[in-house]
C-alpha cells in the first residue's frame, strides 16, 4: 500500500515508519525540515520517500497526498516537547493553524485525490480531560471534555475526519513517552497521585499499521494504551524512569498538584481487533539504558546538576524558591 505518514521523524512517527515499512508498504514521509528531522531520517534504515513540507501550505500537502491509498496522520504541535520549539499552549494561533488547519488542508487533498485514501488519525486521551475524580478505566464512549488548546484541537480534529466522507480511524493515544532523557517542565505537570498509562512507541506503530488492514477497524475510534500491566499512579511511573535515566526521583515540590488529563484506558477491544500490545514498561526502560549506554555514568556523575536544572523548570520552582533562585527550604535536591 502506498502510504503517507505525516511528522514521520517524530516519537511516535519514527516507530510507525519502521512498522510500516516492515509489513511491506511504500510510504511517503511528510515533515518539517528541522536539522533533528532530517538527522532522523538519515538514521533509519530502508527505502522511504522524504517530503519535506509544512501542512499549513495547501499546495505542499496536495502534492505530497498524490497518488496515496492510505494516510496516516501523526504531525501535531503538543504542549511539549515540540519539534518546532514551540508549545501549543504558548502558542494556540501558531498550533492552531498547524494542527486544525493543517488536518483540514490534508483531508481536502485527500477527498479530492482520484485515489481518495483512508484516513488514519492519532488523536489522544487528553481528549478526556481531568477525569481523576471518576472511576477508571476511560472508554471511547466517554464524552471528550478538553480543557487545553492541545486537546480543543485533537477534537476539532476528530470531527472533521469524521466528517470528510473518506474511510477513516482514529486512534486516541495513551502516554507514549520518547527514548531520550527528557529535559522539559512537561514531567511536573502531572500530579504524583494520578493516574496514568504508559504504551511504548512500538505498540503505538504496530496498532497504527495493523489498523491500515484490518477490516473491522474503519469508522471507529480506538484506545491504544499498553493495558493493565501499563496502568501505574504516576509516582511510581516517574520513579522508575527518572531512575532509569540515572537522574533519580525529584522532590513532590516540583510537581503540580491540579488533576491532568491522563487515567486508565479501557483497551481489551483495540487489543482483540488490532493485537498490538506487546511491550511494558520494563522494555522502554532497558531501550532507556541500551540508548544511554556508556552515557550512563556520566549522567549520574553530573546527576547534581542535571537535577537543579530540572527543578528550575518545575512551574512551582519561581513561587518556592523566591527571587533568589535558591532551592526551596528543606527540599531535597
Amino acid at each position: 500500500m502506498q502510504v503517507l505518514l505525516t511528522g514521520a521523524f517524530g516519537n511516535i512517527g519514527s516507530h510507525t515508519l519502521r512498522e510500516l515499512l516492515a509489513q511491506g508498504h511504500s510510504v511517503r514521509c511528510f515533515d518539517v525540515a528541522t536539522k533533528e528531522n532530517q538527522r532522523r531520517a538519515r538514521q533509519i534504515p530502508g527505502r522511504f520517500e522524504v517530503v519535506w513540507g509544512d501542512l499549513r501550505r495547501p499546495e505542499e500537502v496536495a502534492a505530497a497526498v498524490r497518488g496515496q491509498e492510505a494516510i496516516v496522520h501523526l504531525a501535531f504541535v503538543i504542549p511539549n516537547l515540540s519539534v518546532t520549539g514551540v508549545g501549543s499552549e504558548q502558542r494556540p494561533d501558531f498550533a492552531h493553524a498547524v494542527n486544525v488547519d493543517g488536518t483540514r488542508n490534508l483531508l481536502e487533498a485527500a477527498t479530492a485525490s482520484p485515489q481518495r485514501p483512508d484516513f488514519l488519525f492519532a488523536s489522544s486521551l487528553h481528549v478526556y480531560g481531568p477525569t481523576q475524580h471518576l472511576p477508571p478505566p476511560r472508554r471511547v464512549t466517554d464524552t471528550p471534555q478538553p480543557v487545553e488548546h492541545y486537546a480543543r484541537h485533537k477534537v476539532a480534529c476528530e470531527e472533521m475526519v469524521r466528517s470528510a466522507g473518506l474511510r477513516w480511524a482514529i486512534l486516541r493515544l495513551a502516554a507514549a513517552m520518547p527514548i531520550r532523557l527528557i529535559v522539559d517542565s512537561g514531567v511536573f505537570d502531572v500530579p504524583l497521585d494520578n493516574r496514568i498509562e504508559y504504551v511504548h512507541g512500538r505498540d503505538v506503530a504496530l496498532a497504527m499499521a495493523n489498523t491500515l488492514h484490518a477490516e473491522t477497524a474503519g469508522g471507529r475510534t480506538w484506545h491504544i494504551g499498553g493495558g493493565a500491566a501499563c496502568q501505574f499512579i504516576y509516582r511510581d511511573l516517574a520513579t522508575r524512569v527518572l531512575d532509569a535515566f540515572g537522574v533519580g526521583m525529584l522532590p513532590d515540590w516540583a510537581f503540580r498538584s491540579e488533576p491532568f488529563a491522563v487515567d486508565w484506558l479501557d483497551t481489551a477491544e483495540s487489543q482483540q481487533v488490532l493485537r498490538f500490545q506487546r511491550h511494558t514498561l520494563d522494555d522502554y526502560l532497558a531501550d532507556v539504558r541500551a540508548t544511554l549506554g556508556l552515557r550512563r555514568p556520566a549522567v549520574i556523575a553530573l546527576r547534581p546538576a542535571i537535577r537543579r536544572h530540572l527543578l528550575r523548570l518545575s512551574p512551582n520552582y519561581p513561587r518556592r524558591a523566591g527571587k533568589t533562585g535558591r532551592q526551596p527550604a528543606g527540599a531535597a535536591a
